[in-house]
């Protein structure tokens, strides 16, 4: 049989293709080139990343045994993507994507060498390490609009919500591989550490320049104010879409609690740097089995409620989190904590995916990448700030309460993203 006509915007690798209707076979959109080097920069790319992260906070705190200068690591990293967003999104429409991307992995790779370098010989300080981080910030700011549109530039259609939940397993294999590298490297040293990132970074950005694929570049156009806000607008006037993006936003805001765990380690569970790594990861280990389940079996009905109790049970963990004193249970509950939010990001990524035209996907993942950056970077900063004023304990149970009050405040706000109950509505 010849193969079933693709669908746009996706006309690549035709010729190895096999004999079966792409779109009728639910087959792994691994089997496709494009896909795979794609795969392969993300694991790579976050690898890099989570290793550089567990050397910055661990040195961090060796150096200043300071909550809040924890939190400014993660401040540090957000502000360059609030004051770019609107450029980073206009760059991914309107330039090759997997060379924006490429470019931004030299500039991380070339910041880790450069913190190598400092730690080696013995002129790191907190100021540097808060400047690294602000260029890597900017440099991922531009980095992640540009590899989230490519994705459906790469598979079908109807393949997209598998391959949103494989590009998922990728960056959550590498969040399990990236911190417990770090830790276990970071024993021979921080130069070490940082140097493994670097190599990382750079194999990620060779990856990106084998992608290939028949996508039209746009032409250049130049920046006006029109096309800088489009996204914006093009969101705000999408309840789903505002709803799905910014519950993950303060849920994870104010639940999540990445930038204390060098404190729990160290402080409440008596652990080192390899215990460090291993919480670290157990929110990617419990999250790569759920996005492993929802690339075989992706949800289909409900996926409003879905969210929503999915979001619920990851507040509802965190309190549990907060109050743990024992080392197996914190390692289960972030597990269980990573699953629930795969389930939330595997929805949310093709509400917003399926839902956005191609032209337009780079400026509304920009978007997008704040508001995930805002729950990241700058949760990581709020949590070092309430550390700093109630401790460590109270202020990761007040972010669980508050999680779960924000389920129950969006159901109310958003009915509309509640009601979804499937991806063709």
């Amino acid at each position: 049989m010849a193969p079933g006509p693709l669908p746009q915007p996706f006309r690549t690798c035709q010729s190895s293709m096999p004999s079966t209707s792409l779109d009728s076979a639910p087959q792994s959109p691994l089997r496709l080139p494009p896909f795979r080097f794609y795969w392969g920069a993300r694991v790579l790319t976050t690898i890099a990343y989570q290793i550089q992260t567990v050397a910055i906070g661990w040195q961090v705190y060796a150096l200043t045994h300071s909550t809040l200068d924890l939190g400014l690591v993660g401040l540090a990293q957000f502000l360059p993507r609030i004051l770019l967003v609107l450029a980073t999104g206009h760059v991914a429409d309107h330039y090759d994507r997997r060379r924006v991307a490429g470019l931004c992995q030299l500039i991380e790779g070339i910041a880790s060498a450069l913190l190598a370098l400092a730690s080696l010989d013995g002129w790191i300080t907190t100021p540097l390490i808060f400047s690294i981080a602000a260029v890597m910030g900017a440099a991922r700011s531009f980095e992640a609009p540009a590899l989230q549109s490519l994705t459906p530039n790469l598979v079908p259609e109807s393949w997209l919500p598998r391959a949103l939940a494989l590009s998922s397993s990728a960056a959550q294999t590498a969040i399990i591989i990236g911190p417990a590298l770090g830790g276990l490297i970071y024993v021979a040293g921080a130069d070490y550490t940082y140097a493994s990132s670097a190599l990382a970074f750079l194999l990620a950005g060779l990856l990106v320049t084998l992608i290939r694929m028949e996508r039209k570049v746009p032409q250049k156009t130049p920046i006006s104010v029109q096309s800088l806000v489009a996204g914006i607008a093009f969101i705000r006037q999408r309840p789903v879409i505002l709803g799905a993006i910014s519950l993950d936003l303060f849920a994870v805001l104010l639940g999540g609690a990445t930038a204390l765990l060098p404190v729990y380690a160290h402080d409440i569970l008596s652990t080192g740097p390899w215990g460090l790594g291993l919480l670290r990861s157990s929110p990617a280990i419990g999250a790569l089995l759920m996005s492993v389940w929802l690339a075989r079996y992706p949800i289909e009905k409900n996926l409003g409620r879905i969210m929503f109790l999915a979001v619920a049970i990851f507040g509802l963990m965190t309190i549990v989190f907060a109050v743990s004193t024992s080392f197996p249970l914190s390692l289960l509950v972030l597990g269980i904590m990573g699953a629930a939010d795969m389930i939330s990001v595997v929805i949310r990524s093709s509400l917003i995916q399926l839902r956005t035209p191609d032209a337009m996907r780079g400026r509304v993942n920009a978007v997008n990448s704040v508001f995930i950056g805002t729950s990241n970077q700058l949760g990581e900063f709020e949590s070092g700030v309430t550390a700093s004023w109630f401790g460590t304990v109270p202020a990761v149970l007040l972010g669980g309460i508050g999680t779960l009050a924000v389920v129950v405040l969006w159901i109310r706000l958003f009915p509309p993203l509640y009601k979804v109950r499937n991806l063709s509505e």
